[in-house]
């Protein structure tokens, strides 16, 4: 099957999950991607480079879910505000200060998280370094995944890099940071400031930064753009289908299955890279629902489309902190809320695909259990598709074979036999047993 699909449609939707990653208000992206290219056509930059620019801004934040754990480790903090607030600092001794206060839970010392804190704006501190690198390494190749091309990878990869040699990780100054991502920086920073303070805000900290973190010909640039037109349109409601429609070259892509599968990839590594206890969850759970399939004769066609729903079922976990999908112990009450909108996020972000419209049913369902005791809607039985039965049955197992923060990774058999005592009331008996026949097939089980 081959449809068309519009490759800004696709990736503007899917950059609403790399804002929650990043704990920014929705839209966070294609406000940056908005500001960007506009700087890049007062540049003068030629259509080829402005369609990478456009798509370097979109997907900036590729690689961001793979510090969350990170993060939440070495500052006991929720990562997501944490990452939210600290876009705000500049790195002066009183904001360091402001945000070291603010940030610091009880049981960490106040000195001990300010000297953290102060090693981020070090040029060389060793575990920001290795963090940042990480991130922009990781973005770099999954962009590449993806299909596009080196000059919008190394737009990522150069991300937080400042043209005073003070950025990370590998402290480039001025042109040696590439174009794209001096381009990236300055916009993030316009749009967080924007959002949190408005239009004054925004300006005064963009020329506050010239000569160190920003290039001061685009500060120029964009200060010459800086109307109050430009904001208002910058705040409109309408903002996200005007980017669609500013896409160089308005292209409609024809994309393929195989594009599509490259795509669901790509954000599967996103996804996965957000919790160590998660990492490599999305392939798997995408190849015990292909078992699940094979086994029960679903044509190849649709078992494709499915391994794609399996791989991206979880987009939502982007928008959960770590400090509770890491939590050692039980979920209690905000907590347990917090994670079970994951599936809601999921179906919010797929849906604004029309590629990927059947798909989002199934990442908003697959915690739904056949005697509605399954979140988020309570759906119970017919209510809950077949397709969904058997990626929700790939996740279950696959959860409860893996290490997780609260236990050890279980026995395939012991796995199987939770999966029956289940069975009719939260998992498909056909599923299962399915399942249980594709594993002895497989010699991971004794048939």
């Amino acid at each position: 099957m081959t449809e068309t699909i519009r490759l800004a449609e696709l990736i503007e939707a899917l950059s609403h999950a790399l804002d929650m990653t990043e704990g920014q208000p929705a839209g966070h992206c294609v406000r940056c991607c908005f500001i960007g290219t506009r700087i890049g056509k007062a540049l003068g930059l030629g259509e080829e480079a402005l369609r990478d620019l456009y798509y370097t801004l979109l997907l900036k934040d590729l690689g961001c879910s793979s510090n969350a754990a990170r993060i939440c480790e070495l500052y006991l903090a929720d990562d997501l505000k944490f990452k939210h607030d600290f876009k705000l600092v500049d790195g002066s001794f009183p904001q360091i200060l402001k945000f070291v206060l603010s940030h610091t839970g009880m049981e960490a010392g106040l000195a001990e998280r300010f000297r953290g804190i102060l090693n981020v704006f070090k040029n060389g501190g060793q575990f920001t370094t290795s963090l940042i690198q990480t991130r922009c390494q990781r973005g770099a190749e999954i962009a590449r995944q993806m299909r596009f091309s080196e000059e919008v990878a190394r737009g990522i990869l150069d991300l937080d890099e400042h043209v005073d040699g003070g950025g990370q990780p590998q402290g480039l100054k001025g042109s040696e940071i590439h174009l794209f991502a001096r381009i990236a920086l300055m916009a993030q920073v316009i749009d967080v400031f924007f959002v949190h303070q408005g239009p004054e805000a925004a300006l005064v900290e963009v020329k506050k930064r010239a000569g160190g973190w920003f290039d001061p010909e685009l500060v120029r640039v964009f200060e010459a753009l800086a109307s109050p037109v430009f904001f208002a349109e910058l705040g409109s409601e309408n903002l996200e289908a005007y980017v669609l429609a500013l896409e160089p070259g308005r292209q409609a892509v024809m994309a393929d299955e195989c594009y599509l599968d490259d795509i669901a990839a790509g954000f599967a590594r996103v996804i996965d890279a957000k919790s160590p206890y998660t990492s490599g969850h999305s392939d798997r759970v995408a190849l015990f629902t292909d078992m699940i399939a094979e086994e029960m004769g679903m044509a190849l066609p649709e078992r494709r489309r499915l391994k794609r729903a399996a791989l991206l079922h979880d987009i939502g976990k982007l928008g959960v902190s770590n400090s509770v999908l890491d939590k050692p112990g039980r979920l209690e009450g905000e907590e347990w809320q917090q994670m079970q909108r994951h599936a809601e996020f999921s179906e919010t972000i797929l849906s604004r695909i029309a590629a990927f419209a059947d798909l989002a049913l199934i990442g908003g369902a697959h915690h739904e259990k056949l005697d509605g005791s399954g979140y988020p809607r309570g759906l119970k039985g017919d209510e809950i598709s077949f397709e969904t039965r058997i990626v929700a049955t790939a996740d279950v197992f696959d959860a409860l074979t893996a290490d997780r923060p609260y236990r050890a990774a279980m026995p395939v058999e012991k796995a199987l036999a939770i999966l029956w005592e289940g069975a009719g009331r939260h998992h498909d008996e056909t599923c299962i047993a399915a399942l249980e026949r594709a594993l002895a097939r497989a010699e991971l089980k004794a048939a």
